[in-house]
C-alpha cells in the first residue's frame, strides 16, 4: 500500500463549495446497486429508483421466494422499457449464513447481562432465553469467551435491535450465552454471526444451486453475487457450475468478502472473481472497528489495480426511516468515491426503506461532489507505475484514451468494445468524464441457427465506475471497413448530445479497432 492518498485536487476554493450541483443525465460516474424489496417492487417504485440514478437491481434470496422475485423482476422489466434506463439483475445467494428461526413471529426482548441459549432443535418455541438456530455445529465451532452476533438486518447501527452475545459455556450441541446488551428483536429470521469463527457449511448450499440453476437460467442473470465467499476455490467451483448452465457461462462472479477468511485469502479471490463486493456490515463485525477503514482501502486499492469492479455496501444505513443521512454516512460515500469504489451497493435502505428513490438520488449526488474532486492525475500515474512496461496493447491503448481525453479536455471516450474489455480498461484509468461503451454484437453459431451475443456485456459495465453502455445494431461489425463504423458512431454521438454530456464544438476521444489495429482518435464536432 502507498502512502500517498489519492484524495482531493488542490486546492479547494470554499466559495466554489457553496455553487449548486449541475444536473445531468449521468447522475455520477459511480454506480448505484439497489437491492429490491416490499418498498421497491411496484412499476411505480422501480421507474423511480431507474430515474434515480439505479443502473444494477439486486434480488437477495435470503427472504422471499422465486415468485415473489419473479414477480418484482417483471415489474422492473416494465419500468426499464417505459423510463428507457437500462438495468442489470444480480442475484444474491444465501450462502452459509446462520439463522435463528422465531415460527411464531411474536417480538423476543432480550435484557442486558441475561443469560440466553442457542439451540439446534428447531422444535422449541423462540423465546428470551432459547433462541432455535438453523446449524448444529455452532457447539464444536465456538469457545467461552467467544463473539456472536444476532439481529434482524445485522447491526443497522441502532443497537435496539441486534443482540451482542458472548458465550459463557458449551453444553452439548447447546451454546449458553451471556447477553451483553438490552434488545428487542422482532420478526420470523435473524441472522446470527459467530465473529471469527470457521462455520463448516458449503459456500454455495443446494438451495442455492436449485435457485441459479431454475430463477438464474430463466432470467440470464447478469451478476451472481457470490455470498460468504471464502476462498479462490469458491468461486472456481461456482464458475464450473455455471458454465453448464447455458448462457449463464457468461454471467459474472462478484464474491462478497464478509468475513475474516474471505480477507486472509483476498489476492487470490480477486484473481478468480469478476469483481468483488466488500460486505461492510458482516466486516465490521468480523474486524475490529478500527482496522475496518485500513481494510477497505487496501481492498479498493487491489481491485482497481486489478481492473475489476469494486461494489461498497453499508452506506446509508440510517436513510432507512430517515430523508437524511448522518454527517458521518455523507462523508463515508465520498470517501468510497475517493478511495475507488466503482458502485454503492443499497439493502436495507431500498429493500424496506421508507425512502428508495430519495437515498439513491442522494447517494447519486453526494457520489457526483467526489468525483470533481478525485485526484486523477495522481490515480493515473500510480495505476501506471502499478501496471509497469512493458504494457499489453490494449492497456496501452486504454491508458492513451484516457490520457488524451484529460489533456484535451474531451467531454466524454466512445469505446467500441464487443466483449467490453477494452471499456472495462479504460474505466480502470478512472477518467473523469463519461465513457459510452459502443457493445457491437458477436455473431454466435451453433450449426441450427445464428444468434448475437451482446447484451450481458451492454448490461455487465452497469457496476463499473463510468461506463454507459449502448448496443449497436448487429449489422454492424466491431472491426468492418471504416464506412460502418462511422455509421456506429454518428449513432453514438447523436446518443451522448441526446444524453446531453455532448454539446456542438466539443472534443471527443474514440477509442476502435480497425481490422488488426487499435486506434485512438480525437474529433472535434462542428455542430
Amino acid at each position: 500500500m502507498h502512502s500517498s492518498h489519492l484524495l482531493l485536487e488542490e486546492p479547494i476554493r470554499m466559495a466554489s463549495i457553496l455553487e449548486p450541483s449541475k444536473s445531468s443525465f449521468f447522475p455520477a460516474l459511480t454506480k448505484i446497486v439497489g437491492t429490491l424489496g416490499p418498498k421497491s417492487r411496484s412499476v411505480e417504485a422501480l421507474s423511480g429508483c431507474l430515474k434515480a440514478g439505479m443502473s444494477v437491481a439486486r434480488f437477495d434470496f435470503s427472504w422471499g421466494d422465486s415468485d415473489y422475485h419473479q414477480e418484482t423482476l417483471d415489474n422492473l422489466k416494465v419500468a426499464v422499457r417505459s423510463t428507457k434506463k437500462l438495468c442489470a439483475v444480480m442475484l444474491d445467494t444465501v450462502g452459509p449464513e446462520l439463522q435463528v428461526i422465531n415460527k411464531s413471529e411474536k417480538a423476543i426482548t432480550l435484557k442486558a447481562d441475561g443469560l440466553v441459549t442457542l439451540t439446534p432443535n428447531q422444535d422449541q418455541e423462540a423465546s428470551s432465553e432459547v433462541l432455535p438456530i438453523n446449524f448444529n455445529g455452532l457447539a464444536k465451532a465456538v469457545k467461552k469467551g467467544d463473539t456472536i452476533f444476532v439481529g434482524q438486518y445485522l447491526f443497522t447501527g441502532s443497537e435496539t435491535t441486534s443482540v451482542w452475545l458472548e458465550v459463557a459455556e458449551v453444553k452439548g450441541d447447546d451454546v449458553i450465552c451471556l447477553s451483553r446488551n438490552a434488545a428487542t428483536l422482532a420478526g420470523s429470521l435473524f441472522t446470527l454471526h459467530a465473529s471469527q469463527v470457521h462455520i463448516d457449511l458449503p459456500t454455495l448450499t443446494e438451495k442455492d444451486k436449485e435457485v441459479i440453476s431454475t430463477w438464474g437460467v430463466q432470467n440470464k442473470i447478469d451478476f451472481l453475487s457470490l455470498s460468504y465467499c471464502r476462498h479462490a476455490e469458491d468461486v472456481r467451483q461456482t464458475r464450473e457450475m455455471l458454465k453448464k448452465l447455458g448462457d449463464l457461462s457468461q454471467t459474472q462472479i462478484f464474491a462478497k468478502i464478509e468475513n475474516v477468511e474471505g480477507l486472509t485469502h483476498f489476492d487470490e479471490i480477486l484473481q478468480e472473481a469478476d469483481g468483488i463486493i466488500l460486505s461492510r456490515g458482516n466486516l465490521g463485525i468480523d474486524l475490529p472497528p478500527e482496522k475496518v477503514f485500513l481494510f477497505q482501502k487496501a481492498a479498493l486499492y487491489h481491485c482497481n489495480m486489478a481492473g475489476k469492479p469494486a461494489v461498497l455496501t453499508r452506506v446509508v444505513d440510517s436513510m432507512t426511516d430517515n430523508l437524511r443521512p448522518t454527517r458521518a454516512e455523507a462523508t463515508d460515500v465520498a470517501n468510497a468515491v475517493l478511495d475507488g469504489s466503482d458502485a454503492i451497493l443499497l439493502g436495507a435502505e431500498t429493500l424496506r426503506g421508507l425512502y428508495p428513490v430519495e437515498t439513491i438520488s442522494t447517494v447519486g449526488r453526494i457520489c457526483a461532489e467526489a468525483e470533481k474532486v478525485f485526484n486523477q492525475d495522481l490515480y493515473f500515474k500510480k495505476t501506471v507505475k502499478y501496471v509497469g512496461e512493458p504494457m499489453t496493447h490494449l492497456e496501452s491503448i486504454a491508458s492513451s484514451a484516457v490520457r488524451a481525453a484529460i489533456k484535451v479536455k474531451a467531454s466524454v471516450i466512445i469505446c467500441f468494445t464487443s466483449s467490453g474489455r477494452a471499456a472495462r480498461l479504460i474505466s480502470k484509468y478512472r477518467p473523469t468524464m463519461p465513457v459510452i461503451s459502443v457493445v457491437i454484437p458477436r455473431v454466435k453459431t451453433n450449426q441450427l441457427k445464428w444468434s448475437f451475443s451482446g447484451a450481458f456485456e451492454a448490461r455487465q459495465s452497469l457496476i463499473v465506475r463510468g461506463l454507459f453502455p449502448m448496443l449497436a445494431d448487429p449489422r454492424h461489425p466491431a472491426e468492418s471497413t471504416s464506412a460502418t463504423n462511422e455509421s456506429v458512431l454518428k449513432v453514438a454521438l447523436d446518443h451522448g448530445k441526446h444524453a446531453g454530456v455532448i454539446k456542438s464544438h466539443d472534443r471527443v476521444v474514440v477509442c476502435q479497432k480497425v481490422g488488426d489495429a487499435s486506434v485512438v482518435k480525437i474529433i472535434e464536432l462542428e455542430d
